[in-house]
Formats: C-alpha cells, sequence, structure tokens
C-alpha cells in the first residue's frame, strides 16, 4: 500500500511538471500575446512601484488612478510634446543615476564614453 502511494505521488508530481512545462513552451499565438501582455503589465506595475507612488499615496488605488488619469490628461492636451519631452529626460535621468548607483555598490566603474 505504501510503494502504492509513493508511486502516486511520483505520477501526480510528473502530470504536474509536464503540465508546466507544456504552459511555458506554449506557441499559440493567443498564449503568446497574453505572455506579452503580463509582462508588459508586471513592467508598468514594477515602475509604477520604482517611482515610490505605492508608498507615497499608502497603495491607495484610486489615488494611483487619479493620478494616472491627470497624466492622460495633461497628455490629450496642448502641451502632449512638451510633456513627452520633459517626463522622457526626466525618466531617463532617473533611469542612468539607478545603474550608476546599482554599479556602484557592485563595485563596477563606468567608462567614459571617448568625445
Amino acid at each position: 500500500m505504501l510503494n502504492t502511494l509513493k508511486a502516486l505521488r511520483r505520477n501526480s508530481a510528473a502530470v504536474h511538471r509536464a503540465e508546466a512545462y507544456r504552459a511555458r513552451t506554449d506557441t499559440r499565438s493567443w498564449v503568446l500575446e497574453r505572455r506579452e501582455r503580463t509582462h508588459q503589465l508586471i513592467e508598468l506595475g514594477g515602475l509604477v512601484q520604482k517611482a515610490g507612488l505605492v508608498d507615497l499615496t499608502d497603495d491607495d488605488r484610486a489615488t494611483l488612478y487619479g493620478a494616472l488619469l491627470s497624466i492622460a490628461d495633461a497628455l490629450n492636451g496642448p502641451q502632449r510634446q512638451e510633456n513627452l519631452a520633459l517626463w522622457r529626460r526626466r525618466g531617463r535621468r532617473a533611469f542612468d543615476a539607478d545603474q550608476t548607483q546599482h554599479e556602484a555598490a557592485a563595485g563596477i566603474e563606468t567608462r567614459a564614453e571617448p568625445p
């Protein structure tokens, strides 16, 4: 009886591994699109976290949504291009500062680009 239970557990584990493998390697177009969308949503959520908005709003989703709607309004207004340029520059500077900070913490020297 004990051997039967062990064999059943092994078979069950093998089935779960096979199902997980199939899910990871599924290449149907709708599955790939869903994975890409999921990846994009995770990245966007990471940016919200990285900007400190979760802590600053005490994780209040209504406040976050309202702030994002304000951004959308600004992008629908007459200053669209100026806002995009400003936010892009600010975001790139923040990414560069993070990269420099991580490299410094890891002891990696950043090389200056040749003039």
